[in-house]
């Protein structure tokens, strides 16, 4: 199929998508792509619907409200694994939309106090009686993953010695503000608005516990993928298009935080968006630097990959920290949810490389993640609930 069939047997059997986002920087070739063309070249009408909520957009995608979403990788999983309070549906991850771009902040009040590094952290959790309570997005969700993951790295129990609670992405200043929470982890911009408001500080980056560690998805119910397969394909097309335009100059990333600022999408400042977006970082506590590994949303076809390896390292947290009971079969769901042929179809048409399905990844502590032993990597750190633990641990606990 060249870039321009999209007539005949081609042609998508759903013109018109009805697709949810959340006001987050990383939708943004979801936007780009409804928004400037890059839809209707392949032949659809893509309507954008911000959503409130993790919890609203899957389900409204389960409901078939939503034909597509900007998604977190861990909501996709939790529903296929029937987690999280959804029941479980054959899901589908049609492609990455971003890599890095997401932070932990802590409150300014622990930043007043001292509380400026994860060592700090470490000693004011096992110092003091009162339990501080930190925020997190979805409960399968990849900021809660990251969260756990970097409170653990630290040697604080991210189910025993802290509060966890669900706060939806552009709340979680407002919970700042009324010091409802003492600390976050979120995609952009609200980590930077915090800093911008002097809220607090950024702690740590996600990509500099993870490398180009992956993001959002664009993801649907597998039902959407057979009844609409050459919808899916040109949605994954427009989508990839949107996603090279943003990454081929600083001037396409500034016209693009420009859209994303606007009322109907992020509906943030543009001091906010902009500079992170471009790797620019300041922490609020005097440094300020240009990220090596900043959000990026095509990097040649390397971020866009569906990759094997990407999903299952999800899974391996659920393990982890009690999502799950047993051990799942970890290679046989990812095949099942990642679309890789669907995904080798839309990029070999546009001329993009399509990486190897597992790749290898350094996390801040730990072994080298590359999906060859999931199960030994889930049992192979320190902290970790327990593998006899009820299933549903996780979900009691925030």
């Amino acid at each position: 199929m060249s870039e321009q069939q999209i007539s005949g047997s081609d042609a998508p059997e759903k013109p018109v998508l009805n697709i949810g986002f959340m006001a987050l920087s990383d939708a943004a070739s979801v936007i780009v792509a409804a928004t400037q063309g890059f839809a209707e070249k392949h032949g659809l009408t893509l309507n954008l619907q911000r959503q409130s909520s993790w919890a609203g957009l899957r389900d409204k995608l389960l409901s078939g409200e939503l034909d597509a979403a900007h998604s977190l990788y861990g909501l996709i999983y939790g529903v296929q694994l029937g987690l999280g309070g959804a029941p479980a549906t054959d899901m589908a991850v049609l492609m990455g939309l971003n890599q890095n771009g997401q932070s932990i902040n802590l409150s300014q009040p622990l930043q007043a106090s001292g509380v400026t590094s994860g060592e700090a952290l470490s000693q004011h959790v096992h110092q003091h009686a009162a339990r501080l309570t930190f925020a997190q997005t979805f409960p399968t969700g990849t900021h809660a993953m990251w969260l756990y993951y970097w409170l653990a790295s630290q040697g604080i129990h991210p189910l025993r010695d802290v509060d966890s609670v669900v706060v939806p992405p552009p709340q979680m200043i407002e919970h700042l503000k009324a010091q409802r929470i003492d600390g976050f982890c979120v995609g952009e911009p609200w980590t930077a608005k915090a800093v911008e408001e002097n809220l607090g500080c950024t702690l740590t980056t996600i990509q500099a516990i993870w490398p180009d560690h992956p993001e959002k998805v664009l993801g649907c119910t597998r039902a959407f993928v057979r009844q609409h397969p050459n919808s899916a394909r040109a949605l994954v097309m427009a989508v990839l298009e949107a996603s090279r335009f943003i990454d081929e100059s600083e001037e396409n990333r500034r016209s693009t935080a420009q859209l994303l600022s606007g009322h109907d999408y992020v509906d943030a400042p543009l001091s906010a968006i902009q500079p992170r977006f471009l790797g620019q970082y300041q922490d609020g506590l005097g440094h300020a630097w240009l990220d090596a590994h900043p959000l990026r949303f095509h990097g040649q076809g390397a971020v866009n990959m569906p990759y094997l390896s990407d999903a299952m390292w999800f899974m391996t947290q659920f393990r982890r920290w009690g999502l799950l009971r047993e051990d799942p079969d970890y290679l046989a769901i990812a095949r099942q949810v990642q679309q890789l042929e669907l995904y080798q179809q839309a990029a070999s048409a546009l001329g993009i490389a399509v990486p190897a399905p597992m790749r290898s990844s350094q996390l801040l502590d730990g072994p080298t993640w590359d999906g060859s032993d999931p199960a030994g990597y889930a049992r192979s750190f320190a902290l970790h609930a327990r593998f006899d633990a009820p299933a549903g641990a996780l979900q009691e606990s925030c």
